[in-house]
């Protein structure tokens, strides 16, 4: 059975134009991932995703209100349970960076091009998502 999350695509336009992606550190094993995490039931999905952001990676913007897609990875439950989490993933042009935030101790964030930030990644989909972004989703 599938399990659902949100996650956000922090992104920040460049002067010269482009833009740049923000990662974060996984806390278990530090591979790079985006923000994500579980739905709420008082928020709707996107608010979810950026709440995800500003706690993971301490990032507040402008969230979009429709997924820009999804993947899907395998996420260790307690008990050794590996369960197929499907998350689907909303834009978030980042507004503001807090220098203090939630998770800073657990987690490192950096921002990456385009081109990096799909090489970072190790789900297959979600380097698909990162390297096909901007093209109709800014």
């Amino acid at each position: 059975m599938t399990i659902r999350q949100v996650g956000a695509l922090p992104f920040r336009k460049l002067r010269g134009g482009g833009f740049e992606i923000l990662l974060v550190s996984s806390r278990e094993t530090g591979r790079w991932v985006i923000p994500k995490g579980w739905p709420a039931k008082r928020l709707s999905d996107p608010k979810a995703a950026a709440r995800e952001a500003r706690q993971e990676a301490g990032v507040l913007g402008k969230i979009g209100g429709v997924p820009i897609g999804s993947y899907r990875y395998r996420k260790r439950m307690p008990g050794e349970i590996v369960k197929l989490v499907d998350v689907a993933v909303y834009a978030l042009m980042v507004k503001k960076e807090r220098k203090s935030w939630r998770e800073r101790h657990e987690r490192v964030r950096v921002w990456f091009s385009q081109v990096e930030a799909a090489k970072k990644v190790r789900e297959p989909k979600l380097k698909e998502l990162i390297a096909a972004f901007g093209r109709d989703a800014i």
